[in-house]
């Protein structure tokens, strides 16, 4: 772990004392990954560095999934606000539907896609608006998760040559 820190941190690598730096034996507590690596060594720490990781998305989700291995309902709050940590949250750490991150997961086409396809493993009818303005997405939600012809995400899907060469031919046009 110590490596890994001077790794990303050049400076204190090149210093001959790094420990007379401002900051660095509080570390753990200013860098979200150091006090993931840190919480999950020593977990006798974690209810004092969870404050610290709960407030980055992306390791918040890290953590719930790696270290607890279970739902962090207190970090949700922090989670939910990144779309793109809120996917595998709710896929990898809830296993299931996440409501309340739904509206912010389906404004995204690629993340509207994957979270209809390997969450709900069915159709987002509330989620097509956005999905078929991708057309790459859209042929690929039509042709994985419809399985039928999407006509009006085809002007979308025509757009895309190759996706529209493969969407056309998955069904006959």
């Amino acid at each position: 772990m110590e490596n890994d820190f001077l790794e990303d941190h050049p400076l204190y690598a090149l210093h001959s004392d790094p420990n007379m730096l401002t900051g660095y034996t509080r570390r753990h507590f200013l860098f979200p990954k150091l006090a993931v690596d840190l919480a999950n060594e020593n977990p006798e720490l974690r209810d004092e560095l969870e404050p610290v990781i709960m407030k980055d998305p992306y390791h918040a989700y890290t953590y719930a999934r790696y270290v607890l291995k279970r739902p962090w309902p207190e970090a949700e709050k922090y989670v939910i606000k990144s779309p793109i940590n809120a996917l595998p949250y709710a896929k990898y750490v809830l296993k299931h539907r996440w409501l309340e991150a739904e509206p912010a997961i389906m404004k995204d086409p690629h993340l509207a896609y994957f979270y209809a396809k390997d969450v709900l493993k069915r159709r987002w009818q509330e989620a097509e608006p956005h999905i078929m303005k991708d057309g790459y997405y859209a042929a690929k939600y039509a042709m994985g998760i419809l399985r039928d012809r999407w006509p009006e995400a085809e002007p979308y899907i025509a757009k895309h040559h190759r996706t529209w060469y493969d969407y056309s031919g998955t069904f006959g046009l």
